[in-house]
């Protein structure tokens, strides 16, 4: 399993931006697909975005589509997360994770996780 440590959350107003960061641990990152997930409180942890092992499709829930861009770069065993025109209902603790060696779906299904940040508090304010 890779080890997975989230930054970049904070207070933003509304229309504002975030880039989220997620550093992993191991030498084989580039071989795990990963994306993001996010828990606004009383509410399940929901898909927000993910990226193939080798960078090339990204997949995003509807409600972030156009908004949202995940990227990864391997030879910093990063992944990445720009959030562009932040709503107050992205309001949640986002979550880092990591697929398995080179899964390819689904990506939406948070019990296909192998393993999960600690997460980053975003709060949109209006």
């Amino acid at each position: 399993q890779v080890q997975l440590v989230e930054s970049g959350g904070g207070l933003v107003q509304a229309g504002g931006s975030l880039r989220l960061s997620c550093a992993a641990s191991g030498r084989t990152f580039s071989s795990y697909a990963m994306g993001w997930f996010r828990q606004a409180p009383g509410k399940e942890r929901e898909f927000v975005a993910a990226i193939r092992w080798i960078g090339i499709s990204t997949y995003y829930a509807d409600s972030v589509k156009g908004r949202f861009t995940i990227s990864r770069d391997n030879a910093k065993n990063t992944l990445y997360l720009q959030m562009n025109s932040l709503k107050p209902e992205d309001t949640a603790v986002y979550y880092c994770a990591a697929y398995g060696r080179y899964y390819s779906g689904p990506f939406d299904v948070t019990g296909k996780v192998d393993s999960w940040g600690q997460g980053t508090q975003v709060t949109v304010s209006s």
